[in-house]
């Protein structure tokens, strides 16, 4: 059977990739998409999550809106990264489709308590907003999530916001508290392990000698493809949201350890950092897998397959 599964997202052009990879994917039965602000403000989060639906020939999938500010914070968006929308680089059609009535917290509560115990993943690629406020309004859901994978934090990587955090965690460091001290089952993909991912020029020009959802997958590499060639020197961009859904179909291509993760939420320097206990010396009790390595050329491999596939599909 099909793994359920929800995408949390702030899409962000690799959040686009990553949906994409799920829905091409018959191994994974996507339930629905929650939009949270992030990458962009709510008012993109949610549009940009409709517009990929439809690209990808799901116009039947829902679309929720969420939580459009942090728990506790205000927001801080990264358009400098993903441009004013969040999808810049191709232009699409507006959404047809329209956005699923109710709140996405409200569906999360209500879609875990109605299915199986331990039937429904969530992957959470952006703030972890959507997912604490659920866990704060109905703890009973907890025990009822199969897994949590989820992409964000670092550790021997560090920072891409500040010297020592990872935009997703760093937006809304009181959620991911939240998350992790859930006692969920948590899989991490932190920049650690999607810095070893990183896209190169024979594999975006090969998106774009597909159909119409290669050509948009390269048209967003190419523009962010250009502030981490700035930022970092290198020849390529991370795709970072992908690797969650790349761990769900192939877990094989990864590794890492089972260790203790704590948030910092009150740090002078390290606000939002993800305290990530790699060599178990603090005592503390792991909870979460936090992934170190990829096979980029398997992980590459996989989103060339089922893209090509999707695109054959769609037409």
């Amino acid at each position: 059977m099909a793994r359920k599964i929800i995408i949390d997202t702030d899409p962000g052009q690799d959040d686009a990739v990553a949906i994409l990879l799920a829905l091409a994917s018959p191994e994974i039965e996507v339930l629905a998409l929650t939009a949270v602000a992030g990458n962009v403000p709510l008012h993109h989060t949610e549009r940009n999550a409709r517009v990929i639906c439809e690209l990808a020939g799901r116009p039947d999938l829902p679309v929720y809106a969420g939580c459009d500010a942090p728990l506790a914070r205000p927001l801080v968006t990264a358009e400098h990264v993903h441009g004013k929308t969040g999808l810049d680089g191709v232009t699409l059609p507006e959404p047809g489709i329209a956005l699923s009535p109710g709140h996405a917290v409200d569906f999360l509560i209500e879609t875990l308590r109605r299915e199986q115990p331990g039937t429904i993943t969530l992957v959470p690629i952006g703030p972890l907003t959507n997912i604490a406020t659920a866990f704060q309004r109905a703890p009973d859901i907890v025990p009822r999530v199969q897994e949590i994978v989820l992409m964000g934090g670092a550790y021997f990587e560090v920072g891409n916001v500040t010297p020592t955090a990872e935009f997703n965690i760093y937006v809304d460091p009181e959620a991911a508290r939240i998350v992790f001290a859930s006692g969920a089952p948590i899989t991490v993909m932190p920049l650690d392990v999607t810095h070893r991912a990183l896209t190169s020029r024979p594999w975006v020009e090969g998106m774009r000698a597909m159909g119409r959802i290669g050509q948009a997958v390269a048209s967003w590499t190419d523009f962010f493809e250009r502030y981490d060639r700035e930022k970092y020197g290198s020849e390529g961009a991370p795709l970072h949201d992908p690797c969650t859904i790349a761990w769900l179909l192939k877990p094989q291509l990864f590794s890492g350890r089972y260790i203790n993760v704590e948030i910092e939420t009150r740090g002078e320097y390290t606000l939002g950092m993800t305290v990530a206990d790699w060599w178990r010396v603090s005592g503390r009790d792991p909870n979460a897998t936090f992934i170190r390595e990829v096979d980029a050329e398997g992980f590459f491999a996989l989103l060339t397959e089922r893209i090509g596939d999707l695109d054959r599909r769609v037409g």
